[in-house]
């Protein structure tokens, strides 16, 4: 017996809800007879060398025939006890592993007295065990893992949650995500699927000669969009930096240093409001190509997503999904409009013949739209397109001609300066890609930095800071580029059917909860 675990055991009793703490009493005081008894420390245990899968089991034994054994094959597995049955001489358990469950039958004569007897006094539900045995399949037609040793490989001191093919609560699920893993494993589907889904994409950009890089998470500025950023200090150089916004800075000044195609996928953080379609911190993948421009970016986007459907569908079945009682179709071409055409079908009102500000914040207002009093036209036809049209946009659509004045970044229309060479890409009524012809003159890039100068010091947080060595950058010369960026996490809830951005991002940020201690005969503190 390991001297020193029985001498900190009484300290590893793991805090929790007040329902759980006899049952982890009683666990912890079970592991303690177990090492006393038994000389047997389950924590101790290095390794098992799992040979089989229990998706191995079932693809490669199903054949079997009720009340069939195969005792020429020896199958070596490892996994979760999820439920555990006990009877006399026999006992019966759930196994699950990353992607499977098994039936398994222990029972006395086939493993011996001693095998059977540890099994059945120190194994319990949610304990991870190690499995010697032989296919087969019970009478009742269940294919089934007959055991001839049992390994205890861990002992979970706390409980499976309630029903544990079924916990709902988000709260629990969300603050501790692993219980959500364990309770349903459709979750840990979602997240195999959001794996690939990203693999997918850093596929498609590689075939295109498309090099992944890594630019700085922390930055003097919040470059690159426009959004609240969080702040931090860097000690060591006694300054205030933040958290970055978005890559694009970075990206376009390696386009610049002549890396042609490049791209990054990784944390952005804006610290704004949380919704079912915004976390604060979350996942974009940004690429810029040289000589390209956003008729490129869009040709691109549909197919990042439509590579990324067939890895949900399966390659060559229809790229045909539903979200959340919507049925959405990745195979047809994207639908594409202008802000101008699409505002003008969904309200009447065709900005193209709009040419005064006043008059322009009169039709807003008339339309219910929330109106300061300083907003420019081009200001109220985006907030006409947020308020009237945006939630109309179910089909994938790409929604392109953005006012000059909201998009500091792009590259203007020649043919009409006010607006720009951008477009958006919305699913079921919001926003998954964004997307420019870039802006590489120099000139036009300082004169608005400093239009977004004046907004800041107006008092407008998330507008976009004045960044001279990214002027410097694209003085020194950025050739014609299209850029785009897309929301992962967003993309991921439309390709699986999840309800809200925290189903798709492993670990979010959530408010602590009061504080718990054991002192003073175990009162809570903070409650």
């Amino acid at each position: 017996m390991d001297a020193q675990y029985e001498k900190d055991a009484p300290n590893r009793l793991p805090q929790g809800n007040d329902g759980e703490d006899e049952i982890v009493r009683q666990r912890k005081d079970k592991l303690e007879r177990l090492i006393a008894e038994e000389g047997y420390n389950p924590y101790l245990v290095e390794k098992w060398d799992r040979k089989h899968s229990l998706a191995y089991v079932r693809e490669n034994f199903s054949h079997l025939a009720e009340d069939e054994l195969d005792e020429s094959v020896t199958i070596v597995t490892a996994g979760r006890v999820m439920t555990l049955r006990k009877h006399g001489k026999a006992a019966f358990a759930n196994l699950a592993d990353e992607t499977d469950n098994l039936q398994l039958y222990f029972q006395f004569n086939a493993m011996g007295e001693e095998k059977y007897t540890f099994a059945k006094k120190w194994v319990d539900s949610g304990d991870w065990v190690g499995i010697v045995g032989h296919p087969f399949r019970t009478q009742r037609g269940e294919l089934t893992i007959h055991v001839r040793e049992c390994v205890l490989l861990c002992k979970a001191l706390r409980p499976l949650p309630e029903k544990w093919h079924g916990l709902k609560d988000t709260e629990v699920r969300y603050r501790q995500r692993y219980t959500d893993l364990i309770a349903n494993p459709e979750v840990r589907e979602t997240f195999r699927k959001r794996s690939k889904i990203i693999s997918s994409i850093r596929k498609t950009l590689e075939d295109h000669g498309t090099i992944e890089v890594e630019t700085p998470i922390l930055s003097v500025l919040a470059g690159g969009a426009n959004a609240r950023p969080f702040k931090t200090f860097h000690n060591a150089l006694g300054m205030e930096m933040y958290l970055r916004i978005a890559t694009e800075l970075y990206l376009k000044r390696l386009v610049v240093g002549m890396f042609g195609r490049v791209y990054e996928m990784g944390k952005n953080f804006r610290n704004e409001g949380l919704d079912t379609m915004h976390n604060p911190e979350f996942t974009a993948m940004e690429v810029y190509w040289a000589y390209a421009d956003y008729h490129d970016m869009m040709d691109l986007t549909e197919e990042i997503i439509r590579n990324a459907a067939d890895v949900v569908c399966g390659a060559g079945n229809p790229r045909k999904l539903r979200f959340q009682d919507v049925d959405l179709d990745f195979d047809k071409p994207f639908k594409r409009g202008s802000m101008l055409d699409l505002v003008a079908e969904y309200t009447g009102v065709d900005f193209r013949n709009i040419s005064d500000d006043d008059e322009a914040r009169r039709i807003g207002k008339d339309r219910g739209v929330e109106i300061k009093g300083t907003e420019s036209r081009f200001t109220v036809l985006n907030l006409m397109f947020e308020t009237f049209v945006e939630e109309k946009l179910i089909q994938p659509t790409f929604v392109t001609g953005h006012p000059t004045e909201i998009s500091p970044l792009a590259k203007r229309d020649p043919e009409n300066p006010d607006y720009t060479r951008r477009f958006e890409l919305f699913i079921c009524g919001k926003e998954v890609a964004n997307a420019f012809s870039e802006l590489n003159d120099p000139l036009d890039q300082r004169g608005r930095f400093e239009d977004q100068l004046k907004k800041k010091e107006a008092g407008d947080d998330e507008a976009h800071d004045f960044d001279e060595d990214f002027i410097n950058a694209i003085e020194t010369g950025l050739p014609p580029t299209g850029g785009l960026g897309i929301g992962v996490d967003r993309l991921v809830m439309f390709l699986t059917d999840s309800r809200s951005i925290r189903d798709v991002i492993l670990f979010p940020t959530m408010k602590p909860l009061p504080s718990r201690t054991r002192e003073d005969g175990g009162e809570d503190a903070g409650e």
